[in-house]
């Protein structure tokens, strides 16, 4: 195939060397409070992007391993490591260890199985996309993360897809970044445009829809995408905007909730089981559908809507 697929457009916003905080898009989607619970241990959560700086201090510990599907280092398939910086952002959303240093993911205990399939220039082709999604099938992966796109939709690529959600793996896509803050209009990137994928749109850190974001029916939920701090090449970190950002931090999410959503039941839930259990976590913000799908991301919505619930129903008492 010729064809070829890239990053969802990002912009980096800043560089710093040095950081010691949880970042705001973790924080505003409420996963401290889920830390007491669970921190995502026992999920693996595979990354098909730039690759990763597996040195990183934030990372090096979280990582169970890789593939290169790219001809970066000669097409070694053993080589994974990050040129761009995008991989690396993402994998420190999902799970930054919390070591009270750098910062900290949204799934400190998750593990992280780096799949390189775009290349140090951000691009790369469908086939090393096709194979990186059977490789996290093979490797049973739980959760699969794709902030990358393009305009075609590419029937190998679809059926890849499926394939990777009839495994029972949940595949969590960056809706674009094509937006012109218009609902009326719809822009489509795939792979986040297909049904079977969890296609996130981004927010602002006032909760305000970015205006880059796609309009469409297929996105399922917004994140925070813009001023995201997290890993960066080299050891340091960096803030980027983009659907890019948002992405992983529903991935993480769902790698709490994975965990969370089985132990209440007692079993492990489906794909789809667990694809209404993410969004029972999360609150409309009063966009249109197209830009929002079901709204924030807010892992503890149920435990939230309960306390009003009780608040309600079950008065405090009034001495007379």
């Amino acid at each position: 195939m010729e064809r070829k697929v890239s990053l969802i457009p990002f912009q980096v916003i800043e560089l710093v060397e040095k950081v010691i905080e949880v970042p705001k898009g973790v924080e505003m989607i409420q996963a401290p409070r889920i830390w007491d619970q669970t921190k995502g241990k026992g999920v693996t959560v595979a990354i098909l992007d730039t690759g990763c700086d597996w040195t990183h201090p934030d990372l090096k510990e979280q990582i169970v391993g890789g593939r290169n599907f790219t001809e970066d280092d000669n097409g070694n398939p053993d080589v994974y490591k990050d040129y761009n910086g995008h991989g690396t952002h993402v994998a420190g959303t999902i799970a930054a260890i919390q070591n009270n240093d750098g910062v900290v993911g949204v799934a400190p205990e998750a593990k992280l199985l780096i799949i390189k399939v775009l290349g140090k220039n951000g691009s790369g082709q469908y086939e090393w996309i096709i194979n990186g999604l059977n490789y996290a099938i093979e490797q049973k992966a739980d959760i699969i993360s794709m902030s990358l796109g393009g305009p075609v939709d590419v029937p190998e690529l679809h059926e890849a897809i499926q394939k990777a959600v009839n495994n029972n793996i949940l595949v969590v896509c960056a809706a674009g970044n094509e937006g012109d803050g218009n609902d009326t209009t719809d822009e489509f990137a795939y792979p986040g445009a297909y049904n079977e994928v969890i296609g996130v749109g981004a927010i602002d850190l006032e909760r305000n829809s970015s205006r880059f974001t796609n309009s469409n029916n297929e996105v399922d939920l917004v994140a925070p995408g813009e001023k995201i701090l997290s890993t960066y090449l080299n050891g340091k970190y960096a803030s980027l905007s983009g659907t890019s950002m948002a992405t992983p931090h529903v991935s993480g999410a769902m790698a709490l909730i994975k965990v969370l959503a089985n132990t209440a039941f007692e079993r492990n839930l489906s794909e789809a089981e667990l694809y209404a259990q993410l969004i029972k976590r999360t609150v409309p913000l009063g966009n249109s559908p197209k830009l929002e799908g079901n709204g924030l991301i807010y892992l503890t919505v149920t435990e939230h809507l309960l306390e009003i619930f009780n608040k309600v129903l079950i008065p405090e008492k009034v001495e007379l």
